[in-house]
């Protein structure tokens, strides 16, 4: 597979899937979230892909933590770390309550199609610990100098704001300057997300896939 073969990102329904099929391996993911696309829930007829407009994005270069954030940052009760709980940060994700959904689409296909995109080093996570307890973290994939966000979860009060911190301070560092959050919420749009046209973002995509990220992005803690 050397393209996207489900459908036009930048034609396809703005509010549904652009495409239904296919299947969850490596390849297809890896290339779908090079082409701007995710996956969003699957049935018999295989995984729903999703390319929505607007798009929900981060500029890293940009970002300053809310004042409450700021506040919950300076706590000396956080230990963060990198791709130290992949598994676990997945299935806390999978458990965690979702107001107004039934479930959750990360169910156990996704677990494994994307701990196996972890041990090819194409997924990631960020964990957050409170006295050797893991209270909150978020996980997703690096494409480039892209990273697409996929879930975030928390136990404690702002540990899963901690985590988008961690985050965006990370990228910033190593020349990733955006993320994407993938649909506008109130959360995310309280957290200093922005919405974006989908032509865009496809655009952005485009130019940074390409790329690489300085070394040791998910090395060390």
């Amino acid at each position: 597979m050397t393209r996207w073969d489900l459908g036009d990102p930048r034609g396809g329904p703005r509010h549904r899937p652009i495409a239904v099929g296919g299947d969850l391996s490596p390849d297809r993911l890896a290339l779908a979230y090079a082409s701007g696309v995710f996956p969003w829930s699957s049935g018999p007829e295989g995984p729903h892909w999703w390319c929505p407009e607007p798009r929900c994005v981060v500029l890293t270069a940009d970002w300053e933590p809310p004042r409450g954030l700021a506040k919950a940052l300076r706590k000396p009760v956080w230990t963060v770390t990198r791709d130290q709980a992949f598994g676990e940060v997945m299935r806390a994700c999978a458990e965690a309550p979702r107001p107004g959904q039934d479930g959750t689409w990360i169910t156990g296909e996704f677990l494994a199609a994307y701990g196996e995109l972890h041990r090819r080093g194409l997924a990631h996570s960020v964990e957050v610990w409170r006295e050797g307890a893991l209270v909150g973290g978020l996980y997703g994939v690096q494409v480039g100098r892209l990273f697409c966000g996929e879930s975030m979860f928390h136990r404690v009060t702002d540990a899963s704001k901690v985590a988008f911190a961690h985050l965006i301070g990370r990228l910033r560092e190593h020349g990733c300057p955006l993320v994407d959050c993938q649909v506008p919420t109130p959360h995310l749009m309280s957290l200093g997300a922005l919405p974006c046209r989908r032509d865009d973002f496809l655009d952005a995509v485009e130019a940074l896939v390409g790329g690489k990220p300085a070394e040791g992005l998910w090395e060390g803690e």
